[in-house]
């Protein structure tokens, strides 16, 4: 794997192995020392156009995990802000030996450019573009559903198994969710079964090409028992001057996720949220306090899922054992 663009872009095998090396990465995270040595000597670059708190310092604490050098990039304040184009900034990294970008950017689209424009010659992972492509958080959202879920078919360890058998409900602002594309492609390449849940307002144009459901009705969905539901944020800063719906209170009655939906769910589903949360809009404190919540534990899957991703993208021909250990791959 040579770059991670696109969710899209994996297969169900690809999928399935960087979930397999996430959990090879998490069990080397509950040692003493969690540091390994697999990318010492390798350079990583975070490129972020974006303000990112969650995905940046993931990147970053997962990069210094394997012992690669970080360079954390801010556009803010950097020669981006002077009018710097994106091609010059990366061909000035891959002067500065960088053997992996990670790029977050406000342009869909940026990440596919950046890797096969010839700009720099090193590895490149999309941590969001646009309303485009979120693929590592796709990932962590299946690791933590993986780790959750597929023991309901009775038992087995989740390692090697995809997520054939659940149901998804993705809730809230589709339209401006880049996590919601994400999801939706490797979730049906795992085998699961999608719901995207919204207002019509924020459903996109041309959803029925996409590998899911779609809903209008909150409440409809959660009698189907879904075994996740996933609320999305409301992305207001996207929105310009608002019109999507009448009003906050009206948007929490119709889709938000309050005490009263959460009792309404099977006794195994799990509640997730990508962060940030606005609470009182898209969920209520009681949901994304509740036990069920996996809210705080996507965020801890997060490191382990993107060492996997650089230490594959950087590494690939061999394979971490499960103390953490590399060797050969089979």
């Amino acid at each position: 794997m040579k770059h991670l663009l696109s969710a899209g872009d994996l297969d169900r095998a690809q999928a399935v192995t960087i979930l397999d090396t996430a959990a090879a990465m998490a069990a080397t995270q509950e040692r003493q020392i969690k540091k390994l040595p697999t990318l010492r000597g390798r350079t990583v670059v975070n490129l972020f156009f974006e303000d990112s708190t969650r995905t940046r310092i993931s990147f970053e604490t997962a990069a210094k995990r394997l012992s690669a050098d970080v360079i954390n990039f801010s556009a803010k304040g950097s020669s981006v802000s002077k009018g710097e184009s994106l091609k010059d900034t990366a061909q000035t990294l891959q002067a500065m030996g960088a053997d992996a970008v990670v790029i977050r950017h406000h342009a869909s689209g940026a990440p596919h450019r950046l890797a096969h424009a010839g700009w720099t010659a090193g590895a490149v992972v999309n941590a969001g573009d646009g309303t485009h492509q979120h693929p590592t958080q796709a990932l962590l959202d299946a690791y933590t559903l993986r780790r959750h879920l597929v023991g309901l078919r009775g038992g087995t360890d989740p390692v090697g198994h995809d997520l054939a058998g659940l149901h998804v409900a993705i809730v809230g602002d589709v339209l401006h969710s880049r996590v919601a594309r994400s999801n939706v492609q490797l979730l049906h390449t795992l085998g699961a079964r999608v719901t995207l849940v919204a207002p019509p307002t924020l459903v996109p144009v041309g959803v029925e090409s996409w590998t899911a459901d779609v809903s209008y009705h909150l409440d409809d969905v959660l009698d189907q028992g879904p075994d996740a539901v996933m609320m999305l944020r409301v992305q207001r800063e996207r929105m310009g001057g608002g019109g999507f719906f009448p009003s906050p209170w009206e948007y929490t009655r119709g889709y938000g996720l309050d005490a009263r939906r959460l009792a309404r769910l099977p006794e195994h589903a799990i509640v997730m949220h990508p962060g940030p949360m606005n609470r009182g809009l898209e969920i209520s404190a009681d949901a994304a306090d509740a036990d069920r919540s996996v809210v705080v534990e996507q965020v801890a899957n997060g490191v382990a899922v993107r060492m996997a991703v650089l230490y594959l993208v950087l590494a690939g021909q061999e394979q971490p054992t499960v103390d953490g250990q590399i060797g050969a791959s089979a």
